[in-house]
């Protein structure tokens, strides 16, 4: 069967052919006044804290994928169209997601918002510099380096071992020149001179704690918990940003930022997006304070978590459930034909063919996803992600696959239609709910030592035999176990495209370690992190940007925003 071609518009084109709400109409949609909110033009604001204080009336719904493939899965697109098809139904749904990073807008994949006729406005404002709360996490990143560079230049009464400092700085752009620098050079009035290394702000620990915090009063406290080093001498006592006065300068930056964004879909439904931790090296998933905010607003709220649910998915109920007091009710298991052809070992090249071998091959793929989401306690509804080169029989393979396994499947075709591509799976998922069979629970008790942690989600997440650790990796864990960090959750940092620490490795692979390389204490944030494999924590940008698609005509006109 021939591939279509597709006469939809680019997602940047039909952003700027909608006609928006205003935002104020669309916050009377969840019962907040003016005194909620504080406007950032017509169609953006800032709520109010304590709306996230109200009694919770609604019901959590996240949605995660397979194994990402560079064909792309659409799960953005996919949580924002289902949504879109809520309000269809009559449902009061409330939308809550990242947002993006400039480093991934202006690198790899462009726009990070949705697409087609599923995605959120005003889309080049979110994709950009929104109401500015990456700069305001940056800053506040960024003054705590300067301040421990300060305290070193002004005679270190700390004691802090330079050769121990564990804060980098940040910058939100993919740049892989800063991922080993030295800094300080000039001489003694240009500071200490040390090694240094700078991470991309979704990778900011500032990220985390924003995205964790229930009010500005835990903000603080969590930003005053960071380790930013450790003394000289056999001791190694950690050093922490409360001991250089710096949580609550830090808080103040921060004022604002740590507020949820109120926005809207294409349809002109209310959306909450806040904060943008990556998926793949942090925590994954959007603030609890917009998460809670939605759920006192809303009977349902949809939420995503980056990646797949090794990932995203796996973080979302080990960590930000966990932490939040979240009670999530049902998941939605985005894939796609062609996802699970390449991962049934099909070129990209040759995705727009049929082949019904490779499909079958990738499909494992699938069911692990399924086994993931239901170790947890929470019933999964796949979400067949249509794009047009699918055929017939390549859905009708899913679609036995997925019944066979006992789950629920719809197909969803949001990216061309909107919110009635999605019906189907509205439809689906409110059927879930309506069952009420969710009994959600965390993977692992917190107290757990980190190295039965670490397994548990390696042997029971990925499907592996058990975990390798680097030298360091070692030390490492017995340093934090020592300083009292052992007694929180264990946040992986691994390659989105396998279930290994290999991202060649496609599919369901079996009779694999994992090899953790480097892990460290986030102490502000409330977990540990593991870091696997060669994931960079500094990503680079490709032979082509997709910056350099990019520009504004003379008339205002933005181009090549995806």
């Amino acid at each position: 069967m021939e591939p279509q071609i597709s006469t939809i518009p680019s997602d940047i084109e039909i952003a700027q052919r909608a006609k928006m709400r205003r935002i104020t109409d669309v916050a009377e949609d969840l019962g907040l006044t003016d005194d909620d909110l504080d406007l950032y033009g017509k169609y953006k604001a800032k709520i109010h804290l304590e709306v996230a204080q109200r009694p919770i009336r609604g019901r959590l719904v996240v949605v995660t994928s397979v194994n990402p493939t560079p064909a792309g899965e659409g799960k953005s697109t996919v949580t924002v169209g289902l949504t879109q098809a809520l309000r269809r139904s009559g449902t009061n749904a409330v939308l809550c997601m990242r947002e993006p990073s400039l480093g991934p807008v202006f690198g790899m994949k462009g726009g990070a918002a949705g697409g087609g006729y599923s995605q959120l406005l005003p889309m080049d404002e979110i994709n950009l510099h929104f109401t500015g709360d990456f700069h305001a996490i940056s800053s506040a990143h960024s003054l705590l380096s300067a301040m421990l560079d300060n305290h070193l230049q002004q005679g270190n009464s700390l004691n802090i071992d330079t050769r121990r400092i564990a804060w980098p700085r940040t910058i939100d752009m993919n740049d892989r020149v800063l991922r080993q620098a030295v800094v300080g050079l000039g001489g003694v009035g240009n500071g200490v001179t040390r090694e240094e290394r700078w991470v991309i702000v979704p990778a900011s620990e500032v990220m985390a704690i924003v995205a964790l915090a229930k009010s500005q009063e835990d903000l603080e406290e969590r930003l005053g918990r960071i380790i930013v080093a450790a003394t000289t001498g056999a001791s190694r006592k950690p050093v922490r940003a409360s001991d250089l006065k710096a949580a609550g300068a830090m808080t103040l930056l921060l004022k604002d930022a740590i507020r949820p964004n109120l926005v809207q879909t294409l349809e002109g439904g209310p959306a909450l997006v806040h904060a943008g931790p990556f998926g793949n090296i942090a925590h994954g998933c959007n603030s609890i304070l917009a998460t809670r905010s939605a759920l006192a607003l809303a009977d349902v709220v949809v939420t995503e978590a980056g990646f797949g649910s090794d990932l995203g998915a796996e973080k979302f109920f080990d960590i930000k459930c966990r932490m939040g007091g979240l009670n999530p009710e049902a998941a939605v298991l985005v894939v796609t034909v062609r996802s699970l052809k390449m991962h049934g070992g099909e070129s990209k090249k040759a995705l727009t063919t049929e082949d019904l071998r490779a499909l079958e091959k990738g499909l494992p793929n699938l069911e692990k996803h399924i086994d993931n989401v239901r170790q947890f306690g929470v019933p999964v509804v796949v979400a067949l992600n249509r794009v047009l080169s699918d055929t017939e029989a390549e859905l009708k393979m899913v679609y036995d696959y997925v019944r066979k396994l006992g789950a629920p499947i719809a197909l969803c075709e949001v990216w061309a239609k909107g919110g009635e591509g999605g019906d189907t799976l509205a439809r689906e998922l409110l059927a879930l709910l309506d069952k009420k069979g969710a009994e959600y629970r965390p993977l692992y008790p917190v107290d757990l030592p980190i190295r039965e942690k670490i397994e548990t989600i390696v042997k029971k997440v990925y499907g592996g035999d058990g975990v390798e650790y680097s030298p360091v990796a070692e030390r490492s864990i017995d340093y934090l176990e020592s300083i009292g960090l052992g007694q929180t959750p264990v946040c992986m940092a691994k390659t989105q495209y396998s279930l290994t620490d290999d991202p060649t490795k496609l599919g369901r692979p079996h009779g694999f370690h994992l090899t953790v390389n480097e892990v460290w204490g986030a102490a502000g944030a409330g977990f540990v992190v593991a870091r696997a494999g060669e994931i960079m924590t500094m990503p680079g940008l490709p032979a082509e940007p997709a910056a350099e698609r990019m520009q504004i005509k003379p008339g205002g006109e933005i181009v090549g925003l995806f």
